[in-house]
C-alpha cells in the first residue's frame, strides 16, 4: 500500500469513527450487561461454531468449573487468538493472558514456564473468570470489566466503570459472536470447520480500537461472505486482518483489496 492511499484510509477510517465508536467500541453499559445476562441464562444451548485449537483444555476447564466453553472460547480469541505463547507488554501470559507475576501468585502458579502450558493457562483463566463471576453475582459484563481492569477497580454494583473496561465488555462480547457464528452464513451449519485451517492475513494496524472498528465496519459490505476482522495486540495497538479459508477465498480477498490500493 503506497503513503497516499495508507492516509486516505485513515482518514476514512477518523471519519467514520464517530459514528461507529458509540456503538462498537464503546456500547452502553446497560446494554451490555443485558446482552451478557441473556447469554449466561441461555448459554447451555450454545456451542462452537468450529473446532477451535485446545478444544480440550476449554472443554475440561468447562465442565470443572461449570462455566459456559463458548465465554472461554471468546476470552481467550480476544486476548490472544489461541496463541499459548502470546506475551503483552503488561506482562500478562498464555491463552488467557495471565498476569505476571501477580494474578498467576494468585492463582497458585509458581513458575512462569506453567503459564505457557496450554491447558495450565486455561485452567487458570476459567478459575479466576469464575472466582470474579462469584465475586459479581453472575454478573457477566462487571467479571470481565474485573477480568481486564482489575476487582479492585470495579465495584459488586452501582457506580460507573472505566470506559476501558466498558469497551472490554464489548469486546470479547464481538468475539462471542464469532465463536457462535463463525466468519459468514454457512458457519453456523458447520461445526467440523477447523479454526485453525482458516487463515490469515493482515491488511493494517491501528493505535486505537475505534479506528481499527470503523475501518472493519465500512469495508466489510464489499467482501461479503470474505470476513474482516480486528485483534488487540501485545503491543496495544489493533491489527485488522482479512479471513480466508480456501485459496479461492484469498485470491478473491487479494483482488478486492488490491482493488482499494491495498
Amino acid at each position: 500500500m503506497t503513503w497516499l492511499t495508507r492516509i486516505l484510509f485513515l482518514g476514512m477510517a477518523t471519519m467514520f469513527a464517530v459514528s461507529v465508536t458509540a456503538r462498537t467500541a464503546t456500547q452502553p453499559a446497560n446494554v451490555l450487561e443485558s446482552q451478557w445476562s441473556h447469554f449466561y441464562k441461555t448459554s447451555d444451548q450454545t456451542q462452537p461454531a468450529f473446532d477451535f485449537p485446545h478444544a480440550e483444555c476449554f472443554q475440561q476447564s468447562a465442565r470443572k468449573h461449570g462455566l459456559p466453553e463458548t465465554l472461554l472460547l471468546a476470552v481467550a480469541r480476544g486476548e490472544s487468538d489461541f496463541n499459548p505463547a502470546a506475551k503483552s507488554t503488561a506482562n500478562a501470559y498464555g491463552l488467557m493472558q495471565i498476569l505476571w507475576p501477580g494474578t498467576a501468585h494468585h492463582l497458585g502458579i509458581k513458575k512462569l514456564n506453567d503459564l505457557l502450558d496450554p491447558c495450565t493457562n486455561v485452567e487458570a483463566g476459567t478459575r479466576y473468570l469464575k472466582e470474579l463471576l462469584e465475586k459479581y453475582q453472575g454478573n457477566v459484563h462487571r467479571a470481565l470489566a474485573a477480568y481486564n481492569y482489575g476487582p479492585a477497580r470495579i465495584p459488586v454494583a452501582g457506580g460507573r466503570l472505566p470506559e476501558g473496561a466498558v469497551w472490554y465488555s464489548g469486546y470479547i462480547m464481538r468475539h462471542l459472536d464469532y465463536v457462535l457464528k463463525g466468519g459468514g452464513k454457512h458457519d453456523a451449519a458447520s461445526k467440523t470447520r477447523r479454526y485453525s485451517g482458516q487463515g490469515k492475513l493482515f491488511v493494517i494496524h491501528f493505535d486505537r480500537p475505534y479506528r481499527a472498528a470503523a475501518f472493519v465496519e465500512s469495508l466489510q459490505p464489499r467482501f461479503g461472505e470474505i470476513r474482516l476482522d480486528w485483534f488487540r495486540q501485545p503491543d496495544g495497538g489493533f491489527e485488522v486482518v482479512m479471513l480466508y479459508a480456501s485459496g479461492n477465498e484469498l485470491t478473491q480477498g487479494k483482488r478486492l483489496l488490491s482493488g482499494i490500493g491495498f
